[in-house]
């Protein structure tokens, strides 16, 4: 079975920290999905996935375009599925080859385009546990080299103040703290 973290993020700031420590272990072909409802946290993570790229502005969300492409350490695609069908046209199209390309890919929404996503690739969950307050469960889906260059990024995560490493939901390894434990 893949490798699962699961962090407790307390805040904004924690959220794009947790991206920014991911985007400094992350190479070029890694694909990081990111699954969660409105509000949830996307855009901030992927905030945080640039600065760890060396990318100098800022990522915002690119709904309306479907795509930003930031120049960094490697470029850093930004794909946003929100909008049902454009993403579609835009994937079939051609978009598609930036998944897996050059640089890091970061699609926000990625269950709607899931059928075009490759293996391996990182998926993140983000879920509300109040105002200002984020579940977010990290896997690899996949085997391969490529998939072993997530899991080194994904074990090198370290927890902080506002960012509490939890348990994955299902699962329950020796001395690690509930999502309930860390309130």
């Amino acid at each position: 079975m893949a490798p699962e973290r699961a962090f407790h993020s307390h805040s904004v700031e924690a959220t794009e920290a947790l991206g920014e420590a991911l985007g400094r272990g992350l190479d070029a072909g890694a694909v990081v999905a990111l699954v969660g409802e409105l509000g949830a946290g996307k855009t901030a993570l992927a905030r945080g996935l640039a600065r760890g790229l060396d990318v100098a502005e800022g990522a915002t969300s690119p709904t309306f375009t479907l795509m930003h492409e930031h120049a960094g350490r490697v470029p850093l695609y930004h794909f946003d599925a929100w909008m049902a069908g454009r993403e579609a046209t835009f994937l079939e199209g051609g978009g598609s080859d930036y998944l897996g390309g050059d640089g890091v890919a970061v699609v926000e929404w990625a269950e709607r385009v899931e059928a075009w996503l490759p293996l391996p690739r990182l998926e993140l969950r983000l879920a509300h546990l109040g105002p200002e307050e984020r579940l977010l469960e990290l896997r690899v889906i996949g085997t391969g080299a490529a998939a072993g260059a997530l899991e080194a990024a994904l074990e090198a995560l370290e927890p902080g103040p506002e960012l509490l490493e939890v348990s994955p939901r299902g699962s329950e390894p020796p001395g690690a703290a509930s999502v309930g434990d860390s309130a």
